[in-house]
């Protein structure tokens, strides 16, 4: 099993695990290169109708960018939509879609989720857009999906659920995870009345703050090998 699939069995299998997924709702993706250990321009992703901790690494389906795609399994109803994201945003390296309760609730209103809290901004803007409903696995849905998370790193989709788009697989989770909370939060202050928003202008400079959140990636992979002491201790 290669090293790629094994985490996208490991990545799914959390999703499910953290409640953001139930049964076999929702589908997890990752992208693949050509000169990696696929072989092929394009992306893996969970078949359809199977329970994630009953994956293994040749039931998950290879859609190649070139056309066509390999494997023995029926791929995600959804690959379209992953397909045309991975198309539209060359960063995105993990894609996430799930059914969890709070996010697919005011999906079935369909609200943007405005800025009631500054960790909308978390998500690349002053809000999370809902695209427009249409029918699961076309390819009208991928039509509304991609200008609904332009310039956003998620969506809600209209009496459906949400979509994440990430570096790589351990940061879909985390932010399928954050983005569920900010759901729940939302909706519980929507009980008691109308949140009080943040305006544009502290939206505009929570964002600007967002560009240099978390660690860069040469500090992270310095502290990985100080942890398993792989590292100089003289440098």
């Amino acid at each position: 099993m290669s090293e790629l699939r094994q985490q996208l069995i490991e990545a799914a299998v959390r999703m499910a695990a953290s409640g953001l997924n139930r049964g076999c709702a929702g589908n997890l993706s990752v992208r693949t290169r050509a000169d990696g250990p696929e072989g092929e321009a394009g992306f893996l992703i969970t078949p359809t109708g199977m329970r994630y901790d009953r994956l293994h690494a040749d039931d998950l389906v290879l859609i190649r960018f070139a056309g066509g795609s390999l494997g023995r399994r029926r791929p995600s109803s959804e690959w379209r939509f992953h397909y045309d994201l991975y198309q539209a945003r060359p960063e995105a390296g993990a894609i996430l879609h799930a059914h969890s309760p709070f996010a697919t609730s005011l999906a079935c209103l369909r609200r943007d989720i405005p800025p009631f809290h500054y960790m909308i901004a978390r998500f690349g803007g002053d809000s999370v857009r809902c695209a427009r409903y249409a029918t699961f696995g076309t390819q009208a849905l991928s039509d509304a999906i991609v200008p609904a998370i332009a310039g956003r790193r998620a969506c809600l989709l209209a009496n459906h659920g949400m979509l994440v788009l990430a570096d790589d697989l351990e940061q879909a989770i985390d932010l399928g995870g954050e983005l569920e909370a900010l759901c729940e939060q939302y909706w519980r202050a929507c009980q008691i009345g109308p949140p009080v928003l943040l305006d544009a202008d502290e939206m505009a400079l929570v964002c600007a703050r967002f560009a240099t959140y978390g660690q860069p990636a040469f500090a992270s992979e310095q502290h990985a090998r100080d942890e398993t002491g792989s590292g100089d201790a003289r440098q």
